[in-house]
């Protein structure tokens, strides 16, 4: 694995951070960090940088400590943070040099390609820059760095839709060059459509891990029945589960491949049938919405999933 933590823990006095946190990221894969702010996204990035030290438990990436070997560990990182600093006085392309200097792997040609993509004009000063514009230039230089792991946090704030979808594109472009990126957003959509894999935080813990693969095979089947339901056969009973919605129709959470149950309902007396995927936001609503409010013993430990995790 390219990055591992081990209950990783930050606390502030009587505040919680970061609780227990324990993952594993292997090379060549997006791996993303979902979670409304404050849940403990730039926490977990900069306890993996150094820039922090947690109060307990360990992280490592490409084998170094990141706590004892912080040097190490940023050689083989480029980071975005989520409110880069940048030179003001300067002009674009000047920003663009300067860092020439500042790492052997940049590649002042591949960020001049990055800025265009992204419409950046470099002749600008960088005081004159639209927010949006400084995260263009901020992104170009991130993005020009050969190394094993990119960090991304937020890098499409501030961004236009075309730009968005530009970034989207460079981020699996990484990952057919065999680098892994942890994307941190909370933004549903660029999650499920850039990741393999996606964690949910929730005030400082992590709560679910789920594979996005996995998430496109499900679905929420609503039905309404002219008779009895009738039994459930038995080799579908792990990955179908059926409840009643109050207004008296049938609602399934299918886990797996549609292939299977669709024989079994045409065997049923339906009088109507909807079939809808289940997205990433129907996970994300289950943590954040519908359980977020209820009470202080549920931020105590992980929660399960209304449907059965990857």
């Amino acid at each position: 694995m390219l990055v591992t933590t081990d209950n990783l823990t930050k606390s502030y006095g009587d505040f919680q951070a970061l609780t227990d946190c324990s993952l594993a990221v292997p090379e060549g894969e997006v791996f993303g960090l979902l979670g409304p702010n404050g849940a403990g996204k730039t926490t977990l990035l900069r306890l993996l940088l150094g820039f922090i030290q947690p109060t307990s438990g360990t992280a490592s990436i490409a084998g170094f400590d990141c706590r004892s070997e912080s040097l190490a560990v940023r050689r083989n990182t480029a980071y975005l943070p989520g409110e880069a600093r940048l030179f003001r006085r300067m002009r674009g392309y000047q920003v663009l040099d300067f860092f020439t200097g500042m790492r052997s792997d940049y590649c002042r040609q591949r960020a001049q390609r990055v800025a265009d993509r992204l419409m950046l004009d470099c002749r600008r000063q960088v005081a004159r820059m639209s927010t949006g514009m400084r995260q263009k230039l901020a992104l170009s230089m991130v993005l020009a760095i050969d190394c094993p792991l990119l960090i991304l946090d937020e890098p499409t704030a501030n961004l236009d839709p075309t730009a968005r979808g530009e970034v989207l594109d460079l981020v699996r472009e990484s990952r057919r060059a065999g680098r892994t990126v942890i994307f941190s957003s909370h933004v549903l959509s660029e999650i499920e459509d850039t990741c393999d894999r996606v964690v949910i935080l929730r005030a400082g813990l992590l709560v679910h891990e789920q594979s996005i693969a996995h998430l496109r095979r499900r679905h929420r089947i609503t039905a309404r029945l002219k008779g009895p339901l009738g039994e459930l056969p038995a080799d579908l009973a792990d990955s179908v589960r059926i409840s009643e919605t109050a207004d008296g129709r049938v609602e399934l959470e299918v886990a797996e491949s549609l292939t299977d149950l669709l024989g079994w309902l045409a065997s049923l007396p339906l009088g109507e049938l909807r079939i809808e995927p289940v997205g990433l936001a129907t996970i994300y609503d289950y943590y954040h919405r519908e359980n977020g409010g209820n009470g202080s013993a549920l931020l105590q430990q992980p929660i399960a999933s209304p449907l059965q995790p990857a």
